[in-house]
């Protein structure tokens, strides 16, 4: 079996009132270079590179022998070569793009023959809810949720934005693991609470679908996440002050957080706004990151198909 490249896009999800339901894709990457060897081992560069390259208890080796001992299937030991674009840990889909790398990985050496859907779902039962994976193995923005049973694949649906929207990450020196985002949250919500959110995440995705910039701002609206969430991420209530005339559309969490996603107006000047970010950062007296980037329209789909 010849090896495998891939090229995984990192993701950001909930997108403020899709909660677990909606993600987007970001023009940063995870890219592997996988081939058969005589024992396990990692080279890995670029960022958060110690993390990536730790072979003990790796989440991409762990995820592809788990796969394929599920599937009765030999897990041949295989040399990784790791290109790392995005941080790990701070909202971005790091997890849900291993999780998709390692089956990938078994998909391609253990033969097995298994479409997008298959594939997204069982990235997807690891992760507990589909939007990261879905994002990241289709580029774009995508809608998704589990298939009901006994169906074993995820329903997505894909769109590309109209336009242009650029994106700002704001990215701070702290991790917060998703365990702890999770436990802050209720375990109810009102009618209220939730007619909200529904109306909102319809909203936002038609926004992105039209290239309505104007309806951005108030579609992003979240009560099931953000407001429990924001003591822990003290760069939401600090960004969420900005407005088009800094130059900022609108903001939210990126997953479930610490880092930020800032969507920013074409329009205007953007040294001028990531001015305005940073001015705004400091003046609360935080740390963060600035990170440009946009919507990937390819997902990693696209390159494992191609390679294959």
């Amino acid at each position: 079996m010849k090896e495998l490249k891939i090229k995984l896009p990192a993701s950001s999800a909930n997108l403020g009132p899709a909660f677990d339901a909606a993600a987007l894709a970001l023009d940063l990457a995870l890219r592997i270079r996988a081939r058969k060897a005589e024992r396990f081992s990692i080279v890995a560069r670029g960022r958060d590179s110690e993390i990536c390259g730790q072979i003990e208890n790796h989440l991409i080796l762990s995820t592809y022998q788990e796969v394929l001992r599920t599937e009765k299937k030999n897990a041949p030991p295989l040399a990784l070569a790791i290109e790392n674009e995005f941080p790990i840990g701070k909202g971005f889909g790091s997890s849900a793009a291993a999780r998709l790398a390692g089956i990938a990985l078994a998909v391609h050496f253990g033969n097995l023959r298994w479409d997008s859907p298959r594939i997204i779902y069982e990235a997807s039962i690891r992760e507990h809810h589909p939007d990261n994976a879905a994002a990241c193995w289709m580029g774009g923005v995508t809608a998704a949720r589990m298939a009901r049973p006994p169906a074993r694949m995820a329903d997505v649906a894909r769109i590309l934005p109209r336009g242009s929207w650029p994106l700002m990450l704001a990215v701070p020196d702290v991790s917060l693991s998703t365990e702890k985002a999770r436990a802050v949250l209720p375990e109810q919500y009102s009618r209220g609470d939730a007619v909200a959110n529904i109306q909102n995440a319809m909203l936002l995705l038609a926004a992105l679908f039209q290239g309505n910039h104007g309806l951005l701002q108030s579609s992003l609206e979240d009560r099931m996440h953000q407001p429990y969430r924001a003591r822990l991420c003290p760069l939401l209530p600090a960004l969420e002050g900005l407005s088009s005339r800094d130059g900022v559309l609108g903001v939210a969490l990126s997953g479930a957080g610490p880092s930020v996603l800032v969507f920013l107006d074409p329009t205007r000047s953007l040294a001028r706004t990531q001015a305005k970010i940073e001015a705004r950062v400091r003046e609360r007296r935080l740390k963060a990151e600035l990170i440009q980037t946009r919507i990937a329209r390819r997902g990693a789909a696209a390159s494992f198909f191609e390679e294959r």
